[in-house]
């Protein structure tokens, strides 16, 4: 199904979580916000763009690090309040600190 991006239900802030996906591995790679400038980029160019609140900018994932995602796919969960972004990872990693995936910390019961 092909979505309407009005569809979409961004929170009193005007963001929506957009968890991101490796195409190829399924891994989950990071969760980011997106405001509606940013999720209108990432669509028009093909590479991920997301709102960065502690800074109150946009940023494009991978312009300092050289590590880009190519956007494959945009779908929206059934609610609507939430991305799930498949991409292609370029370079090293999608985490800021240079791995591969932001969940690298395991949590255990104990």
């Amino acid at each position: 199904m092909i979505f309407n991006i009005e569809e979409v239900k961004f929170n009193q802030d005007g963001l929506v979580p957009a968890i991101v996906v490796d195409n190829s591995t399924k891994d989950v790679l990071m969760m980011a916000w997106m405001n509606m400038e940013s999720l209108k980029l990432t669509l028009e160019e093909r590479e991920t763009y997301f709102y960065s609140r502690s800074r109150s900018e946009l940023w494009h994932k991978g312009a300092t690090s050289g590590s880009t995602q190519e956007v494959v796919e945009v779908y929206y969960d059934c609610d609507g309040d939430t991305l799930l972004v498949k991409v292609h990872q370029n370079g090293s990693g999608a985490c800021h600190t240079g791995s591969y995936s932001c969940f690298t910390n395991r949590l255990d019961a104990n």
